[in-house]
């Protein structure tokens, strides 16, 4: 399952350059500069309360950075809200699941869609002509995204009856819904068990291999990590310590100290 590099291309999709945030007096992240190419995949690492969600927060507009850009296709997005920072075209998913719990499947999948759709409450009360087309077109894309994550099984099952590991599959289903430009994934594996781990991984792969989607990734399994990432930045204490191919990352001594303990 390992990458081959050499093979990515290098055109910036996001940059991060000088982000600093504060909650009160606690600097949560200092001087941060990160660039996302399109063609990979760009894991985060780090302990607890390194900051990797936090970066994620900024990204989508959930959090306000005292200073710094967030460029995105070139576009300073700090300031605007996370719908706002959707329709851009940034996805994410996250780390406590975030769904409509007592919808099904399919329903949060179609929520999904609604920034992309163009027809009022009005003529989607009417359900004919071209809201009707608009409807069946987003159902298309929506049964496309069931197919490619396996979720046949599930797809009219009330999200709050489904186990955890595929709760978490609905929650990447519906990120992907939203066709983002950029895929942000929040610890997408985990509380999963070994084999539920496995699928989310080939699931993530056939995501960023079948839609070409650059896809950031925070999470705590160094095994996933160094098997499916092209890039590896390793945060602590709000800092970023050291990015890099995975195999450097991981043998880094800083890595080996604060991230698995090891002196």
């Amino acid at each position: 399952m390992n990458m081959d590099t050499t093979s990515c291309k290098s055109s910036i999709v996001l940059d991060i350059c000088g982000l600093n945030l504060f909650f009160g007096g606690l600097q949560a992240l200092t001087d941060i500069n990160l660039t996302i190419n399109t063609g990979e995949i760009q894991a985060i690492i780090g302990p607890n309360g390194a900051g990797k969600t936090s970066i994620l927060n900024c990204i989508n507009g959930f959090y306000h950075p005292a200073n710094g850009e967030i460029l995105f296709r070139g576009k300073n997005i700090i300031g605007l809200s996370p719908h706002k920072i959707a329709k851009q075209g940034i996805a994410r998913t996250f780390q406590n699941i975030e769904l409509f719990s007592g919808l099904s499947t399919l329903d949060n999948l179609m929520a999904a869609r609604h920034i992309h759709m163009k027809r009022g409450a009005l003529a989607g009360s009417l359900f004919f002509g071209p809201t009707r087309r608009e409807e069946i077109f987003h159902r298309e894309q929506v049964e496309e995204i069931i197919d490619l994550l396996e979720m046949e099984a599930i797809r009219k099952k009330i999200v709050a009856s489904l186990p955890y590991g595929q709760r978490k599959r609905v929650d990447l289903a519906r990120a992907l819904c939203m066709d983002p430009d950029l895929l942000l994934l929040d610890e997408p594996l985990a509380g999963m068990n070994v084999e539920e781990k496995e699928d989310m991984a080939r699931f993530i792969l056939d995501i960023f291999e079948l839609r070409d989607i650059p896809i950031v990734l925070v999470e705590h399994d160094m095994d996933v990590v160094m098997d499916i990432s092209h890039r590896v930045a390793m945060f602590d204490f709000g800092c970023k310590v050291t990015e890099g191919l995975p195999e450097s990352v991981k043998n880094d001594p800083r890595v080996l100290k604060a991230y698995m303990g090891k002196e």
